[in-house]
């Protein structure tokens, strides 16, 4: 996005993620946005180890401010030092997303703070929605609040349908129309189990998730990470859901691509292979499959005769830190993909978006996390969808049915989803082999164009991201 001059008044923008790196990077990038406009002073509030990810994540020139949150993970039965979800084994997630609402004294003492320093500069809260609390706090105060949706437009609107409408009218039938929106039906598969058979009256979790969901429509006004020209029904909808709230589509914010890595062992094999011939694997980071499942794709990689990079990690049930056992492979499978030069399995981080905009990479397997999603159509790349949770099923549905850019490979993961090696091979040979693939990479290769003009020089999440900052101004100078 390009730098716009407003007034010479300093406005002052607090940013608080949530602690996942999947919410970490696009606020990274929102605050980073925000701070090019003349005379904006932006902040990022988190816990002491968040901030030092955040700094790891901005850019070197940036002048975004970053202070720390007092935190005590022991407090909450959290590992020393352990304050995200990226480093945290799946059944300490709650007590993580729980501990959140700890921080709320501290927060309201630092934006109360903000404003006795000086109480002549406007002053704007952007906050996670897993952080509801913050409406209050920006209330009390007499602050504008927004909520920043890391997620896309049209999964969100049917996450928050819902969480607004529960419990579900599910009927004997294995399908759900949206309440108030029959023309949307939903299967069970789609649907989260705490979403299935949560109670807030007896389940910790769900009244946690509906004690923040209940905050959204207090809240001033909703940014998305999308682009209103890829998302249009989707932003509608979630003016409709949020009951009329102004919603502001400024995406996609994307993480910048470090240097390209020219010398890096993955990047250098994509380069043997031809133009869109490899299909890249990745689960996100929060994300891994069953033991039987990952050894049914395995299977299905090899029969397909595709050139695969797999992002691989241990399977549900272990904790991503542990070494990778060969036995949640088939016997010998990654040394003969490397001996055939047919398959890379990457044990931990990888290059995403350099592996994505590589001009080998023809398709990528995902989970439909939204971050993976920008990322893969700007770059033009295709999604074979297998999404696992939350919003990524709606994702998923979005693309095939609406955009025709994601062919669903499976749902779920665990005992809720069965995979079979058979079902891999065809469409992973009809994605990369097949016309069905030709026609998806040219309808990405479309989307792509649309995202990054949104946010090119006078693109439309350019000017929305203007007249959110312009609106946040004029509430608080009416205010005063």
């Amino acid at each position: 996005m390009e730098e716009t001059t407003t007034t010479t008044t300093t406005k002052r923008v607090l940013l608080f993620p949530f602690m996942a790196q999947g919410h970490l990077i696009p606020f990274s990038q929102l605050a980073h946005l925000i701070s090019l406009r003349n005379n904006h002073s932006v902040t990022l509030v988190n816990t002491p180890s968040n901030i030092l990810t955040l700094r790891s994540i901005l850019p070197s020139s940036s002048t975004v401010r970053l202070s720390s949150l007092p935190f005590n993970p022991s407090d909450h039965g959290l590992p020393p030092g352990q304050e995200s979800t990226d480093s945290l084994p799946f059944h300490l997630f709650f007590p993580l997303f729980l501990s959140t609402e700890s921080l709320r004294p501290a927060f309201t003492r630092f934006v109360s703070d903000a404003l006795s320093s000086d109480p002549t500069s406007p002053l704007s809260i952007i906050a996670d929605p897993f952080l509801g609390w913050t409406v209050d706090v920006a209330k009390d105060l007499g602050v504008f609040h927004a909520f920043f949706l890391t997620s896309g437009a049209w999964g969100s609107a049917v996450f928050l349908s819902l969480w607004t409408h529960h419990p579900l009218p599910w009927s004997d039938s294995d399908d759900l129309a949206l309440p108030n929106r029959p023309n949307v039906r939903l299967r069970r598969s789609q649907v989260t189990p705490l979403l299935l058979h949560g109670d807030d009256d007896d389940n910790p979790e769900f009244a946690f998730f509906h004690r923040q969901i209940a905050q959204f429509c207090k809240s001033d006004g909703v940014i998305v990470n999308t682009a209103e020209g890829f998302e249009r029904s989707g932003v509608e909808f979630l003016k409709e859901e949020s009951g009329g709230m102004p919603v502001w589509a400024v995406g996609p914010l994307l993480r910048v691509p470090s240097t390209p890595l020219s010398d890096d062992t993955h990047i250098g094999w994509l380069a043997g292979h031809p133009p869109a011939s490899v299909l890249y694997v990745s689960f996100g980071s929060m994300n891994t499959i069953s033991a039987s499942q990952m050894v049914e794709l395995a299977m299905g990689l090899e029969a397909s005769g595709t050139a695969f990079v797999w992002v691989i990690r241990p399977p549900i049930g272990f904790d991503f830190k542990v070494g990778f056992r060969e036995e949640w492979l088939p016997e010998g499978f990654e040394e003969r993909m490397r001996e055939q030069n047919r398959g890379v399995l990457i044990h931990g981080w990888a290059p995403q978006m350099e592996i994505l905009s590589h001009a080998s990479t023809g398709a990528f397997l995902s989970h439909c996390g939204w971050n993976s999603v920008l990322e893969s159509l700007c770059n033009g790349v295709p999604i074979v969808g297998w999404p696992i949770a939350g919003e990524q099923f709606y994702n998923s549905t979005m693309m095939v049915e609406e955009i025709g850019v994601c062919v669903e490979i499976a749902r779920g993961n665990g005992n809720e989803s069965v995979v079979c090696r058979e079902d891999v091979e065809r469409i992973v040979r009809s994605v990369m082999m097949g016309g069905e693939g030709e026609e998806m990479r040219r309808k990405a290769r479309e989307v792509g164009e649309v995202l990054r003009a949104a946010v090119g020089e006078g693109g439309a999440s350019v000017r929305a991201m203007d007249d959110f900052l312009r609106t946040a101004l004029s509430t608080m100078a009416g205010k005063d």
